[in-house]
């Protein structure tokens, strides 16, 4: 299996169980900005008990790793549960957190074709912050970089005040002021 090809079996697997997402991470940033190499998918989702149960059920019958246990205890602490595939593809399903940012990021996810397959992502904005607070949590220079590329494709489109207004709110000040001075 290609990368392209897991993300068009990932798409159609939460497609086929009713569960709304947004593809995230890195695969997201290079969609936005400068393009890096991945060898595993981050998903947000949002599934109920039944429709996480579909897509765990396909994921095991086609022999791919993953534990029904961690899968339930993911989506009643909204945390998240990895699966890897029989080509040692790695998939993070990120259920959906309830603070008010994850919300919103999610509402405002958009529909995009990514690597042929026509899917759902976070907007620019929401993704720059996504990856300020990964910086700021991890000190990562890499996701200071992808923010920096994504600000240099976005240009003068992208909603600064947007950003700024949530910045402040989460707290992400000393990271923006590595991209954005």
């Amino acid at each position: 299996m290609t990368f392209d090809q897991l993300v068009a079996d990932v798409v159609a697997r939460l497609d086929a169980a009713g569960i709304p997402y947004m593809l995230t991470g890195s695969i997201a940033s290079s969609w936005y900005g400068e393009p890096r190499a991945t060898q595993d998918l981050d998903v947000v989702v949002e599934p109920s008990p039944e429709a996480l149960d579909q897509l765990v059920d396909g994921l095991l019958t086609d022999h791919w790793y993953v534990d029904l246990d961690v899968a339930h205890a993911a989506l009643r602490d909204r945390s998240q549960f990895n699966a890897i595939g029989p080509d040692a593809f790695k998939v993070d399903f990120i259920v959906r957190h309830d603070r008010p940012f994850s919300v919103t990021e999610f509402d405002r996810r958009r529909a995009a074709e990514l690597l042929g397959t026509p899917t759902f992502l976070p907007t620019v904005e929401d993704m720059v912050l996504a990856k300020l607070e990964w910086a700021q949590a991890t000190d990562s220079d890499r996701q200071i970089r992808d923010v920096v590329g994504m600000l240099d494709v976005a240009g003068a489109a992208i909603d600064l005040a947007y950003i700024d207004g949530w910045v402040r709110r989460l707290g992400l000040e000393r990271s923006w002021q590595r991209v954005h001075g």
